[in-house]
């Protein structure tokens, strides 16, 4: 069995009588053996443990930051594809696209200006009833029809909100499919 006894490192010391020395321990006494073991945890084996956790957690920032431009890469492709279902659920309503004009907004409110259509769904093509920014907090661009000829296309210019770029600042497209991969 083992029981708790209080501990004092000096037992008469006369700056410090034992009931009143500064730092007590608190040890288990096994009884059958009159062993005693420390309770607690030593200042080393704490300063250790403080190590561990700080390489550790080193180690997670190191690999985690350089995600968070492929992760908004990666959401501004997902965006760009939901508005593209979206513009295609309009165009199977309406027999056309929303114009560069009317851009987006035609997704989530009935066009005033331009052509007007005419099967346009009451509560818009968008779930949640808005258009979602880019990563970057920045309006998604709409161009209809685009410069290449097809129909429309969504662009994102990317960390630098500006058309062009490499790396980080790389334009994110619909024409470009590789830019989403």
């Amino acid at each position: 069995m083992r029981s708790k006894k209080e501990f004092t490192p000096v037992e008469s010391n006369k700056a410090f009588p034992a009931d009143k020395m500064p730092l007590k321990f608190m040890v288990n006494v096994n009884e059958a053996s009159g062993r005693r073991s420390p309770s607690g945890f030593t200042l080393i084996e704490i300063m250790v443990v403080v190590l561990i956790i700080g390489l550790l957690a080193t180690l997670v920032a190191v690999n985690v930051i350089p995600r968070k431009e492929e992760a908004n890469r990666v959401k501004a492709c997902a965006d760009i594809k939901s508005l593209e279902t979206a513009l295609k659920l309009y165009y199977l309503d309406n027999h056309s696209y929303p114009t560069t004009e009317q851009g987006l907004k035609a997704l989530v409110a009935q066009p005033t200006v331009g052509k007007i259509p005419c099967c346009w769904k009451e509560g818009g093509y968008v779930e949640g009833g808005h258009i979602p920014k880019d990563p970057w907090d920045n309006e998604y661009v709409y161009i209809s029809p685009a410069p290449n000829g097809s129909d429309y296309e969504i662009i994102s210019y990317g960390a630098d909100g500006k058309p062009g770029g490499e790396g980080k600042d790389k334009d994110i497209t619909s024409l470009d499919t590789g830019s989403c991969q």
